[in-house]
């Protein structure tokens, strides 16, 4: 088992998911696009039995009436939204962007994932509403 802190939401399914896309990236290195890499997370979910699903739609709403729609790269484990960028910062805009989708799906936790030259770096964002 691991030792996770009890403050951090969600901490063992994190170590879990994270351990699994550091495994991919091993196996991969950097430098393909983006689809390269979650197509070949989704393999790894699978071996491993992990409940996800890829390329989440969810609806925006105003006052009522749907306005558009958000896709979400993976939504692992039925709460945690996963966000996978191919780049060697994270930008505001796509912190923001894993935010909204946050609050479109009612979901606490996204993981903002980024394959870079130097290897993974992840940026939890946490929904607080």
């Amino acid at each position: 088992m691991v030792k996770t802190r009890k403050n951090i939401i969600y901490a063992e399914e994190c170590y879990k998911i994270m351990g699994l896309i550091f495994d991919v990236f091993s196996d991969c290195g950097f430098g393909h696009k983006e689809k390269f890499y979650q197509k070949a997370i989704a393999e790894i979910f699978k071996e491993n039995k992990i409940e996800f699903k890829e390329q989440v739609k969810a609806k925006i709403v105003f006052r009522g009436k749907e306005i558009g729609y958000y896709f979400l790269d993976f939504i692992v484990f039925g709460k945690i939204a996963i966000g996978l960028k191919q780049k060697n910062f994270f930008a505001r805009k796509d912190i923001q962007q894993l935010y909204s989708y946050l609050k479109a799906t009612g979901l606490k936790l996204g993981v903002l994932v980024h394959f870079t030259q130097k290897g993974v770096q992840y940026k939890r964002i946490v929904n607080l509403k």
